[in-house]
């Protein structure tokens, strides 16, 4: 019976660790892209005018 002290606090010594040592969660996929960066005056010199964008879905 002696014994069981010291194990039982190891044993929660180590629970309490392997609690800490969890991962985050990973963060939420984002479903709607992020809009488009319009081109800036030194990019349209160097590459011309992008093409307009395509007609909307509806």
């Amino acid at each position: 019976m002696p014994l069981l002290k010291p194990v039982v606090s190891a044993g929660l010594l180590a629970l309490m660790l392997a609690a800490c040592s969890t991962a985050p969660a990973a963060p939420a996929l984002d479903p709607v892209p992020p809009p488009a960066r319009r081109p800036d005056a030194k990019t349209q010199l160097e590459y011309g005018n992008p093409p307009p964008p395509p007609p909307g879905r509806y």
